[in-house]
C-alpha cells in the first residue's frame, strides 16, 4: 500500500501543536508497519530526522506555502500533480487542509474549526480562506479525525458532515513530563522567580486564548491576597492586538508577569510545569488542550476553562472555572493557591487521568481509521 502524507509542518525546532500530532503519529505509524509505503511530501527543503524509518520517500514541491494564496497553489496544484505521479492508495493530512483537485482516497485531520467562532483571531485573508475551503476540506474528505468528542459534534454541526466519517483520535502527550522532586522545585522557582512561586500558562499568546482575562485576574488575585506569586506565560506570541498590550501596560503587578516565549527543551518546559502552583489554562475555545495533559503528567493542578474540550481532557481532575468571568478565575487561583488538601487530591486524579491518553492510542486509532478509509469502496 502506497499512502502520500502531507507533511509541511515537520519543520526542524519549529514544531507547535498539529506539528507534534504529526510528527508523533506518523513516526509510529512508519516504524510500525513496514510493510506499507510512505511518500513525505514537504514544502521546503526537509531535515533528516523526520525521515524515520526505510519505507520512507521523501518529496519536496513548491511553492513553500506560509500564506493563503500559496496554500491554494501549494494544495490545489502542486499536490494534486504528484498525487498524479505517485499514484498512491490514500492521501493523509494531519492538519485539515487537503488537495481537492483529486480522486485519491483522503483522510483529514481536523483538530478544531476555532476560527467560525471567534473569526477576529484570525487575519482577515487567512479568515477568507478558511471559511471558503474549510467546508469543502470537510465534505470531500473520505474520513476525518479529530482530537476530542467536542470538536466532533462542532464540526458535524457546523459543515453538516456525517457523523459516521468522523473518528475521534485523542491527542497524547510527550511521555518525558512527569513530577520533579521538592529540591528540583526550589532551585526552578530560583532561577525563575527569585524562589516565589507562580502560576504558569503554555500556548500560544492569541486572543481566543483568553489571555487578557488571565492578567486581569492576576491582578485581582494579587491585589486581594497581598502574595508575591507571579505568572509565567510560556508561548510565541500571535495577533496579540492592542487590546493585550493595554491590559499589560495598565496593570498595577505587570512586573510580576513574565513572557518567557518559546522554551524548546521539553526538560525545562517539564521543570517549570512541576515547580509551578497551577497550569492556568483559561482559554475560550479549544479542541484538546494538551498543556493540560503535560500538567495533569507532571502533578500539577489545573484551572481549566468549563467550556469546549477541557471537561473531556481532564475530567474530574481539573478546577473548573468561567473563562469570561475574571471573578471566577481569581477565585480559582485563590482556592488552588490556599487549600493544599484540595490540590493534591486533584494532583493525584490528575496523574491517573492522563495515562488515558499517549501517542501510542492516538497513533493506532489513527492507523484504523487509515485501513477503514482504504478498503471503503
Amino acid at each position: 500500500m502506497k499512502i502520500a502524507v502531507n507533511t509541511r509542518l515537520l519543520l526542524p525546532n519549529k514544531l507547535e501543536g498539529i506539528g507534534w500530532f504529526t510528527y508523533e503519529c506518523l513516526k509510529r505509524i512508519t516504524t510500525q508497519h513496514p510493510e506499507h509505503h510512505f511518500y513525505f511530501i514537504f514544502d521546503r527543503p526537509y531535515s533528516k530526522e523526520f525521515i524515520f524509518s526505510d519505507n520512507i520517500t521523501p518529496i519536496v514541491i513548491g511553492p513553500p506555502s506560509r500564506h493563503p494564496i500559496l496554500w491554494y497553489l501549494w494544495f490545489n496544484w502542486s499536490l494534486a500533480s504528484v498525487l498524479r505521479k505517485i499514484k498512491p492508495d490514500l492521501l493523509l493530512s494531519p492538519e485539515g487542509y487537503i488537495c481537492l483537485n483529486t480522486n485519491v482516497k483522503t483522510v483529514n485531520v481536523m483538530h478544531d474549526i476555532a476560527y467560525e467562532h471567534y473569526p477576529e483571531t484570525v487575519p482577515w485573508l487567512v479568515r477568507v480562506y478558511y471559511k471558503y475551503y474549510f467546508p469543502r476540506f470537510a465534505k470531500r474528505a473520505d474520513r476525518i479525525a479529530t482530537v476530542s468528542d467536542f470538536s466532533k459534534n462542532d464540526i458535524v454541526k457546523q459543515y453538516h458532515v456525517d457523523p459516521a466519517k468522523i473518528k475521534v483520535v485523542y491527542n497524547g502527550c510527550n511521555e518525558a513530563y512527569q513530577p520533579v522532586d521538592e529540591s528540583m522545585k526550589e532551585s526552578i522557582r530560583s532561577i525563575w522567580t527569585g524562589g516565589k512561586p507562580y502560576f504558569i500558562y503554555i500556548g500560544s499568546i492569541n486572543p481566543r486564548k483568553n489571555i487578557g482575562n488571565l492578567l486581569l485576574a492576576f491582578e485581582k488575585y494579587k491585589t486581594e491576597t497581598k502574595s508575591d506569586t507571579q505568572l509565567l506565560l510560556i508561548g510565541k506570541k500571535m495577533f496579540m492586538g492592542n487590546e493585550l498590550e493595554n491590559i499589560l501596560r495598565d496593570l498595577n503587578y505587570k512586573n510580576d508577569i513574565q513572557f518567557l516565549g518559546r522554551v524548546e527543551d521539553v526538560s525545562e518546559v517539564n521543570n517549570l510545569i512541576s515547580s509551578s502552583i497551577a497550569m492556568t489554562y483559561v482559554s475560550v475555545f479549544e479542541g484538546f488542550g494538551i498543556p493540560c495533559l503535560e500538567a495533569m503528567r507532571c502533578g500539577t493542578d489545573v484551572i481549566a476553562s468549563a467550556t469546549s474540550s477541557l471537561p473531556e481532557v481532564c475530567g474530574e481532575a481539573g478546577f473548573y472555572v468561567d473563562p469570561l468571568s475574571i471573578d471566577s478565575i481569581s477565585e480559582g487561583m485563590k482556592k488552588i493557591a490556599s487549600d493544599s488538601g484540595l490540590r493534591q487530591v486533584l494532583i493525584n486524579k490528575g496523574l491517573e487521568q492522563s495515562q488515558k491518553f499517549s501517542w501510542q492510542k492516538t497513533s493506532e486509532l489513527l492507523w484504523q481509521l487509515i485501513e477503514d478509509c482504504i478498503k471503503r469502496e
